[in-house]
């Protein structure tokens, strides 16, 4: 007959679980995994299926019970380095939509908005746009496999405890945040400065022949200009989202390590 102890039980439970947690808070976490078009189901049956993987080779976990309050501090701590690996990388992508919108207002677009399930809040239409071209070229560099590496890494650099994880960590994430937001500012700045100077142009052309009506022209003139500059920049952007692509995993190893 077969026989399972409650050690045992408790052993393959918390070999399982604790592990899980953390790969699940990323994937809840991170683009493109954690899309709310991406069922639940899907996710989880993605966290479980890295799980059962990662689980052997993970070193021995600490001597607690899963449901005991040292076992659920755990695997709180687990869920923090889990989400905190996730938002790093998504913070690559905030720094997209912000580059977009700072073009989409320049280009007279801040009216041009729609729904999006992902954030369950109105997006602009270029920041969606730059948005979606990151998704491609972060699945086309294989991004998400880089992701998922710098995850099981962090089993190694920062071993499943019941000790205190966080504040450089945390201070890290914090740090890599405002770095992250110049980087969006640097994307939309040649637009941003060329929308500036055609307006500057339009404001003088007004003042030197008013008869003209600058208004009437100026959103289509500012249009055009931003579509234009946006073509030209495309070739460029691609590899300016590898490399904040490769900068964001990177960045995940530096937090994973500041978590021990």
């Amino acid at each position: 007959m077969f026989t399972v102890t409650y050690a045992q039980l408790n052993a393959w439970l918390t070999a399982f679980l604790w592990p899980f947690t953390r790969i699940a808070a990323l994937i809840a976490a991170a683009p493109v995994f954690g899309h709310m078009a991406l069922p639940a189901r899907v996710k989880i049956g993605l966290a479980a299926f890295i799980t059962l993987i990662v689980a052997p080779t993970l070193p021995a976990m600490p001597q607690a019970t899963v449901f005991s309050a040292s076992g659920v501090w755990i695997m709180a701590m687990q869920f923090l380095i889990g989400a905190a690996l996730g938002i790093t990388m998504q913070l690559v992508f905030a720094a997209v939509e912000m580059a977009g919108t700072l073009v989409g207002l320049q280009m007279g677009l801040g009216f041009a908005t729609f729904f999006d399930p992902s954030s369950n809040a109105s997006a602009q239409i270029i920041a969606s746009f730059l948005n979606m071209i990151a998704v491609l070229a972060f699945l086309a560099f294989n991004g998400h496999l880089q992701m998922i590496a710098a995850l099981i890494e962090s089993f190694q650099s920062v071993p499943i405890a019941a000790a205190m994880y966080g504040p450089p960590g945390m201070r890290t994430l914090v740090e890599w945040g405002g770095a992250i937001f110049t980087a969006g500012l640097l994307l939309s700045l040649p637009v941003v400065i060329a929308l500036l100077v055609a307006n500057l142009s339009l404001g003088i052309l007004n003042r030197a022949a008013p008869q003209i009506g600058v208004f009437q022209i100026g959103f289509s003139v500012t249009l055009m200009v931003g579509m234009l500059l946006l073509m030209l920049m495309l070739p460029n952007m691609i590899p300016f989202f590898a490399r904040l692509i490769e900068t964001g995993v990177d960045q995940m190893g530096r937090v994973a390590a500041g978590m021990h």
